[in-house]
Protein backbone atom coordinates (compact mmCIF):
# COMPACT_ATOMS: atom_id res chain seq x y z
CA UNK A 1 0.00 0.00 0.00
CA UNK A 2 1.79 3.43 -0.69
CA UNK A 3 2.72 6.12 2.03
CA UNK A 4 1.68 8.99 0.33
CA UNK A 5 3.61 12.56 1.98
CA UNK A 6 1.99 15.49 -0.06
CA UNK A 7 4.89 18.33 0.70
CA UNK A 8 4.80 22.07 0.01
CA UNK A 9 8.14 23.09 -1.01
CA UNK A 10 7.70 26.83 0.87
CA UNK A 11 10.37 28.97 -1.35
CA UNK A 12 10.66 32.33 0.32
CA UNK A 13 11.79 35.67 -1.14
CA UNK A 14 14.42 38.09 0.14
CA UNK A 15 14.35 39.05 3.85
CA UNK A 16 16.22 42.94 3.88
CA UNK A 17 18.11 43.48 6.74
CA UNK A 18 15.51 46.00 7.82
CA UNK A 19 12.20 43.99 7.48
CA UNK A 20 10.29 43.46 10.29
CA UNK A 21 10.23 39.92 12.23
CA UNK A 22 6.57 39.89 12.54
CA UNK A 23 6.16 40.68 8.61
CA UNK A 24 8.58 37.75 7.77
CA UNK A 25 6.46 35.79 9.99
CA UNK A 26 3.36 36.66 8.68
CA UNK A 27 5.06 35.72 5.07
CA UNK A 28 5.97 32.21 6.26
CA UNK A 29 2.18 31.84 7.62
CA UNK A 30 0.61 32.64 4.26
CA UNK A 31 2.78 29.93 2.51
CA UNK A 32 1.64 27.47 5.16
CA UNK A 33 -1.96 28.22 4.53
CA UNK A 34 -1.44 28.10 1.28
CA UNK A 35 0.45 24.68 1.34
CA UNK A 36 -2.69 23.61 3.21
CA UNK A 37 -5.23 24.62 0.93
CA UNK A 38 -3.25 22.43 -1.70
CA UNK A 39 -3.96 19.25 0.73
CA UNK A 40 0.00 19.54 1.98
CA UNK A 41 0.65 17.08 5.08
CA UNK A 42 4.32 18.71 4.95
CA UNK A 43 5.80 22.31 4.50
CA UNK A 44 9.22 22.66 3.99
CA UNK A 45 11.06 26.19 4.67
CA UNK A 46 14.29 27.18 4.04
CA UNK A 47 17.67 27.86 5.74
CA UNK A 48 17.41 30.28 7.76
CA UNK A 49 14.31 32.45 7.14
CA UNK A 50 13.31 33.96 9.55
CA UNK A 51 15.67 36.69 9.07
CA UNK A 52 18.26 37.97 6.20
CA UNK A 53 20.66 36.14 5.81
CA UNK A 54 23.02 38.11 7.98
CA UNK A 55 26.64 35.94 7.93
CA UNK A 56 26.99 37.94 4.80
CA UNK A 57 28.23 40.99 6.99
CA UNK A 58 30.53 41.42 9.86
CA UNK A 59 28.46 42.73 12.78
CA UNK A 60 30.01 44.08 15.75
CA UNK A 61 26.74 45.40 17.40
CA UNK A 62 25.69 42.46 20.01
CA UNK A 63 22.47 43.37 20.27
CA UNK A 64 21.77 43.62 16.68
CA UNK A 65 23.74 39.88 16.54
CA UNK A 66 21.58 38.17 19.04
CA UNK A 67 18.28 39.43 17.96
CA UNK A 68 19.00 37.47 14.38
CA UNK A 69 18.75 34.16 17.11
CA UNK A 70 16.52 32.47 18.63
CA UNK A 71 16.71 31.52 22.45
CA UNK A 72 14.34 28.14 22.28
CA UNK A 73 12.16 26.56 19.24
CA UNK A 74 9.46 27.32 19.59
CA UNK A 75 9.29 31.19 21.12
CA UNK A 76 6.88 33.80 21.51
CA UNK A 77 8.42 35.07 18.43
CA UNK A 78 7.75 32.44 16.36
CA UNK A 79 4.48 30.58 18.06
CA UNK A 80 1.85 32.08 15.65
CA UNK A 81 3.27 29.61 13.50
CA UNK A 82 3.62 26.37 15.45
CA UNK A 83 -0.60 27.72 16.37
CA UNK A 84 -1.36 27.37 12.64
CA UNK A 85 0.56 24.98 11.85
CA UNK A 86 -1.53 22.87 14.55
CA UNK A 87 -4.75 24.30 13.42
CA UNK A 88 -4.27 23.40 9.69
CA UNK A 89 -2.67 19.84 10.72
CA UNK A 90 0.00 21.06 8.87
CA UNK A 91 3.88 19.57 10.00
CA UNK A 92 7.18 21.45 8.66
CA UNK A 93 10.44 21.68 8.48
CA UNK A 94 11.68 25.23 9.67
CA UNK A 95 15.32 26.45 9.48
CA UNK A 96 16.72 29.20 11.88
CA UNK A 97 19.65 30.71 14.77
CA UNK A 98 20.24 28.49 17.43
CA UNK A 99 21.08 30.38 20.55
CA UNK A 100 23.83 28.62 22.94
CA UNK A 101 26.00 31.27 23.91
CA UNK A 102 26.86 29.39 27.01
CA UNK A 103 28.78 26.77 25.11
CA UNK A 104 31.25 28.70 23.31
CA UNK A 105 34.31 31.41 24.32
CA UNK A 106 34.03 34.34 22.40
CA UNK A 107 37.11 35.29 22.42
CA UNK A 108 38.63 38.96 21.63
CA UNK A 109 35.96 41.38 20.68
CA UNK A 110 36.91 43.74 17.61
CA UNK A 111 37.06 43.58 13.52
CA UNK A 112 37.70 39.97 12.26
CA UNK A 113 37.05 38.54 15.93
CA UNK A 114 35.17 34.84 16.10
CA UNK A 115 32.43 35.43 17.71
CA UNK A 116 29.92 32.22 17.53
CA UNK A 117 26.37 32.66 19.54
CA UNK A 118 24.93 29.04 18.52
CA UNK A 119 24.12 26.35 15.60
CA UNK A 120 22.31 26.54 12.19
CA UNK A 121 20.09 24.39 13.12
CA UNK A 122 16.51 23.24 11.48
CA UNK A 123 13.70 21.01 13.16
CA UNK A 124 11.26 18.32 11.86
CA UNK A 125 7.56 19.59 13.57
CA UNK A 126 4.93 17.39 12.98
CA UNK A 127 1.03 17.75 12.61
CA UNK A 128 0.54 18.53 16.14
CA UNK A 129 2.83 20.72 16.29
CA UNK A 130 5.39 18.81 18.32
CA UNK A 131 9.03 18.58 16.99
CA UNK A 132 10.26 15.32 16.16
CA UNK A 133 13.72 16.01 15.30
CA UNK A 134 16.63 18.54 15.42
CA UNK A 135 19.55 19.25 12.75
CA UNK A 136 22.59 21.07 13.45
CA UNK A 137 24.42 22.39 10.24
CA UNK A 138 28.04 20.07 10.00
CA UNK A 139 29.29 21.47 6.49
CA UNK A 140 29.63 25.33 7.53
CA UNK A 141 31.29 27.10 4.54
CA UNK A 142 33.24 30.17 4.17
CA UNK A 143 35.73 31.55 7.09
CA UNK A 144 35.63 32.93 10.77
CA UNK A 145 37.57 36.30 9.83
CA UNK A 146 36.28 38.94 7.68
CA UNK A 147 37.92 38.84 4.04
CA UNK A 148 39.15 41.89 2.82
CA UNK A 149 37.73 43.65 -0.40
CA UNK A 150 35.03 41.66 -0.02
CA UNK A 151 31.61 43.32 -0.67
CA UNK A 152 29.77 40.57 1.43
CA UNK A 153 31.30 37.88 3.25
CA UNK A 154 30.15 34.47 4.00
CA UNK A 155 31.11 34.18 7.90
CA UNK A 156 28.85 30.87 9.14
CA UNK A 157 32.11 29.78 10.80
CA UNK A 158 32.37 33.28 12.64
CA UNK A 159 28.89 32.92 14.13
CA UNK A 160 28.25 29.20 13.74
CA UNK A 161 29.74 26.53 15.49
CA UNK A 162 29.97 22.77 13.41
CA UNK A 163 27.38 21.09 14.39
CA UNK A 164 27.20 18.07 17.09
CA UNK A 165 24.46 16.03 16.51
CA UNK A 166 25.83 14.31 13.37
CA UNK A 167 23.06 13.19 11.07
CA UNK A 168 20.38 11.63 12.81
CA UNK A 169 16.94 10.02 11.05
CA UNK A 170 13.65 10.38 12.49
CA UNK A 171 10.48 8.26 12.41
CA UNK A 172 7.54 10.24 11.38
CA UNK A 173 4.37 8.97 12.37
CA UNK A 174 1.12 7.52 10.45
CA UNK A 175 -0.38 11.10 9.77
CA UNK A 176 3.91 11.68 7.76
CA UNK A 177 3.64 8.44 5.71
CA UNK A 178 5.18 6.32 8.59
CA UNK A 179 8.28 6.74 7.10
CA UNK A 180 12.10 7.68 7.98
CA UNK A 181 13.33 11.60 7.50
CA UNK A 182 16.29 13.44 7.73
CA UNK A 183 17.71 16.67 7.47
CA UNK A 184 20.54 18.92 5.80
CA UNK A 185 21.31 22.61 5.75
CA UNK A 186 22.44 24.32 2.65
CA UNK A 187 26.25 23.25 2.40
CA UNK A 188 25.57 19.59 3.86
CA UNK A 189 23.61 19.05 0.02
CA UNK A 190 26.74 19.34 -1.63
CA UNK A 191 28.85 16.40 0.62
CA UNK A 192 27.59 12.51 -0.33
CA UNK A 193 28.72 11.29 3.21
CA UNK A 194 25.38 13.71 4.43
CA UNK A 195 22.93 11.84 2.37
CA UNK A 196 24.83 8.47 2.75
CA UNK A 197 24.84 8.85 6.27
CA UNK A 198 21.11 9.38 6.65
CA UNK A 199 20.23 6.63 3.91
CA UNK A 200 22.28 3.99 5.88
CA UNK A 201 19.50 4.83 8.35
CA UNK A 202 17.05 4.21 6.33
CA UNK A 203 15.75 7.72 5.13
CA UNK A 204 13.17 8.08 2.56
CA UNK A 205 12.51 11.84 2.32
CA UNK A 206 15.39 14.53 3.09
CA UNK A 207 14.28 18.26 3.80
CA UNK A 208 16.85 21.16 3.04
CA UNK A 209 16.50 24.31 2.86
CA UNK A 210 19.44 27.04 1.88
CA UNK A 211 20.51 30.16 1.29
CA UNK A 212 22.91 30.06 -1.58
CA UNK A 213 24.66 33.39 -3.26
CA UNK A 214 23.97 34.09 -6.71
CA UNK A 215 27.47 34.87 -7.22
CA UNK A 216 31.00 33.21 -5.78
CA UNK A 217 31.01 34.18 -2.43
CA UNK A 218 34.52 33.08 -1.83
CA UNK A 219 35.48 36.04 -4.29
CA UNK A 220 36.58 36.20 -7.81
CA UNK A 221 34.73 35.32 -11.15
CA UNK A 222 34.25 31.59 -11.18
CA UNK A 223 30.88 31.24 -10.58
CA UNK A 224 27.35 32.87 -11.56
CA UNK A 225 23.58 32.65 -10.51
CA UNK A 226 23.32 29.89 -13.41
CA UNK A 227 26.21 27.89 -12.45
CA UNK A 228 24.99 27.59 -8.85
CA UNK A 229 21.48 27.24 -9.02
CA UNK A 230 22.52 24.06 -11.93
CA UNK A 231 24.82 23.04 -9.09
CA UNK A 232 21.98 22.83 -6.80
CA UNK A 233 19.91 20.56 -8.60
CA UNK A 234 22.48 18.30 -9.61
CA UNK A 235 22.97 17.60 -5.82
CA UNK A 236 19.62 17.52 -5.09
CA UNK A 237 19.09 14.90 -8.42
CA UNK A 238 22.45 13.14 -8.18
CA UNK A 239 22.23 12.09 -4.21
CA UNK A 240 18.42 11.49 -4.00
CA UNK A 241 19.29 8.74 -6.70
CA UNK A 242 22.11 7.03 -5.12
CA UNK A 243 20.61 6.94 -2.11
CA UNK A 244 16.92 6.36 -2.81
CA UNK A 245 15.03 8.51 -1.51
CA UNK A 246 13.14 11.69 -1.79
CA UNK A 247 14.82 15.44 -1.83
CA UNK A 248 12.64 18.36 -1.36
CA UNK A 249 15.44 21.38 -1.16
CA UNK A 250 13.87 24.88 -0.84
CA UNK A 251 15.70 28.47 -1.03
CA UNK A 252 15.67 31.86 -0.06
CA UNK A 253 15.86 33.42 -3.13
CA UNK A 254 16.43 37.04 -4.16
CA UNK A 255 18.05 39.89 -4.10
CA UNK A 256 18.48 40.82 -0.35
CA UNK A 257 19.95 44.56 0.26
CA UNK A 258 21.64 44.19 -3.18
CA UNK A 259 23.41 40.57 -2.52
CA UNK A 260 21.82 37.50 -4.78
CA UNK A 261 20.48 34.18 -3.58
CA UNK A 262 19.53 31.26 -5.90
CA UNK A 263 16.10 29.62 -6.55
CA UNK A 264 15.55 26.46 -7.60
CA UNK A 265 13.87 25.10 -4.90
CA UNK A 266 12.68 21.50 -5.97
CA UNK A 267 11.01 18.25 -5.30
CA UNK A 268 13.08 15.06 -6.63
CA UNK A 269 12.50 11.54 -6.60
CA UNK A 270 14.17 8.50 -5.36
CA UNK A 271 14.77 8.10 -9.58
CA UNK A 272 16.77 11.71 -9.49
CA UNK A 273 13.86 12.98 -11.65
CA UNK A 274 12.42 16.61 -10.69
CA UNK A 275 9.04 16.22 -10.29
CA UNK A 276 8.35 20.21 -8.85
CA UNK A 277 10.75 23.21 -9.19
CA UNK A 278 10.53 26.70 -8.66
CA UNK A 279 9.91 29.41 -11.41
CA UNK A 280 10.96 32.43 -9.71
CA UNK A 281 13.02 33.79 -6.64
CA UNK A 282 9.94 35.12 -4.82
CA UNK A 283 7.04 33.57 -2.61
CA UNK A 284 6.55 30.11 -4.04
CA UNK A 285 5.02 26.96 -3.19
CA UNK A 286 5.56 23.69 -4.69
CA UNK A 287 3.57 20.78 -4.34
CA UNK A 288 3.93 16.85 -4.90
CA UNK A 289 2.62 13.56 -3.88
CA UNK A 290 5.63 11.54 -2.47
CA UNK A 291 5.29 8.07 -2.45
CA UNK A 292 7.41 6.58 0.26
CA UNK A 293 7.32 3.39 -1.30
CA UNK A 294 8.75 4.60 -4.37
CA UNK A 295 12.20 4.36 -2.68
CA UNK A 296 12.15 0.45 -2.42
CA UNK A 297 13.25 0.43 -6.20
CA UNK A 298 16.82 1.71 -5.23
CA UNK A 299 16.75 0.34 -1.92
CA UNK A 300 16.06 -2.96 -2.55
CA UNK A 301 18.24 -3.65 -6.06
CA UNK A 302 21.11 -1.11 -7.05
CA UNK A 303 21.35 0.39 -3.96
CA UNK A 304 20.36 -2.37 -1.38
CA UNK A 305 23.56 -1.71 1.07
CA UNK A 306 23.41 -5.00 2.67
CA UNK A 307 24.38 -7.08 -0.37
CA UNK A 308 26.78 -4.32 -2.51
CA UNK A 309 28.72 -1.76 0.21
CA UNK A 310 32.24 -2.55 0.89
CA UNK A 311 32.79 -0.52 3.70
CA UNK A 312 36.30 -1.99 4.37
CA UNK A 313 37.70 -0.16 1.18
CA UNK A 314 36.29 3.19 2.04
CA UNK A 315 38.16 4.11 5.24
CA UNK A 316 39.99 6.75 3.56
CA UNK A 317 36.71 8.37 4.13
CA UNK A 318 36.42 8.57 7.61
CA UNK A 319 40.13 8.98 8.70
CA UNK A 320 41.36 11.26 5.57
CA UNK A 321 40.12 15.42 5.66
CA UNK A 322 41.89 16.96 2.87
CA UNK A 323 43.53 15.14 -0.17
CA UNK A 324 46.41 12.84 -0.32
CA UNK A 325 47.85 12.45 -3.90
CA UNK A 326 49.50 8.82 -4.48
CA UNK A 327 53.62 9.21 -4.02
Amino acid sequence: MARIVRVAACQMGPVQRADARPATLARLIAMLEEAAAKGATLAVFPELPLTTFFPRWPIEDEAELLSHFEPAMPNPNVQPLFDRAKALGVGFYLGYAELDRAAFDDGPNGNGAVRRRGYNTSILAGRDGAIIGKYRKVHLPGSERVKTGQKYQQLEKRYFAYGDLGFPAFRTPPDLGAGIMGMLICNDRRWPEAWRSLALQGAEMVLLGYNSAAYDPNGGEGESEELRTFHSTLAAQANAYMNATWAVAVAKAGNEDGAGLIGGSCIVDPNGIVVAQAKTVGDEVLVADCDLDATLQGKTKMFDFAAHRRPQHYRRIVDQVGAEPPA
